[in-house]
């Protein structure tokens, strides 16, 4: 990761839960960071997040789609990861003009400002395994159908494509990474609009019963945010993954009921019941779906390291520890 040092880094979504694991990672590597957040009350973005480098870094509160502000602040750097957005599938369907404009418009913004102010800059993207849809076959790999069932899948869809666009129109280097579900420290847990992940860990370690929709042997891939910091770096530096997407996929897929029963394991606390769906959740629900990560593998190298029980177990004891900050 010497390329990072002394360079200049802008972090869309910095305050949030992937931003800022990327934000410590990237000081540890000595660069020169800027994080860029809206604080809108939905989202992850949490101050205490940086508290351990809050002297380290630059913070801008702000909206992504503002066209002046991102120009002035992506001037003269070499790196922007574009993490800011919404992540909701069931509020993307109740609010789908807000959606847009986050995972949508925003992105596009940032492809803007560069396109005028710095088209050297290397973008990258956190995409979502949600743009497939409900899958033909597993393990989802990038020549399949991007078939939608929601809002937020259509819109993300349409912030990765952005990218493709500006690459070939532009010359500019981007690249979109297509995240699973991804868990670890600094995650949103307060209630469950930011997906089920962080909001099953608030409830085993407060000791409550766990709903699982279903039969709860619906099948996920799930990556510890240390593994997606990883892959995040190295797309942003690595020649061969330029204007291209790529599935992230996880140490290995498991079921809902096995994720819960790891986490009640790791917690040693809690309970959980398998419910009837809801019919609004039923409705967009995938089903089974994990994917295949050999196409970033073989260009990069990258793979999951950390296994779900250690995830977990590091996860679990960080909120216990700060619990104060998240609840």
């Amino acid at each position: 990761m010497d390329e990072y040092r002394s360079q200049k880094v802008l972090i869309t979504g910095g305050l949030g839960f992937i931003g800022s694991n990327l934000a410590h990672r990237l000081v540890q590597h000595r660069a020169s960071v800027t994080l860029l957040d809206s604080l809108h009350p939905t989202c992850g973005g949490n101050r205490f997040n940086i508290e351990q480098i809050k002297n380290d870094v630059e913070v801008v509160v702000g909206d992504s789609c503002d066209l002046e502000l991102v120009r002035k602040l992506i001037r003269n750097k070499a790196y922007v990861f574009n993490l800011a957005g919404h992540v909701s599938h069931v509020e993307s369907m109740q609010e789908p003009f807000e959606d847009l404009q986050m995972n949508a418009v925003a992105p596009l913004t940032v492809l803007e400002a560069s396109k005028l102010e710095n088209r050297e800059a290397r973008i990258i993207y956190s995409g979502t395994r949600q743009s497939y849809g409900r899958p033909d076959s597993v393990p989802l790999v990038e020549t399949q159908l991007l078939k939608p069932v929601d809002v937020n899948g259509v819109n993300k869809m349409a912030g990765e494509w952005f990218h493709m666009v500006y690459h070939r129109a532009y010359g500019i280097p981007a690249v979109s990474l297509r995240l699973v579900n991804s868990y670890g420290p600094r995650q949103l847990v307060r209630h469950a609009r930011q997906g089920f992940v962080g909001w099953f860990v608030k409830q085993a370690i407060d000791g409550e019963e766990i709903q699982v929709y279903g039969d709860g042997q619906q099948v996920r891939g799930f990556n510890y945010v240390d593994d997606v910091v990883d892959a995040l770096l190295i797309a942003g530096v690595n020649d061969k993954v330029k204007g291209d997407y790529f599935n992230l996929g996880g140490e290995r897929a498991v079921s809902l009921e096995e994720f819960v029963k790891l986490l009640l394991k790791a917690t040693g606390r809690g309970s959980y019941r398998i419910v009837p769906f809801p019919s609004d959740k039923k409705a967009i629900d995938i089903g089974s779906v994990y994917t295949s990560a050999a196409k970033f593998n073989f260009a990069t190298g990258w793979r999951a390291r950390v296994p779900i029980e250690e995830g977990l177990a590091r996860t679990v004891e960080y909120y216990q520890r700060y619990r104060e900050h998240y609840w």
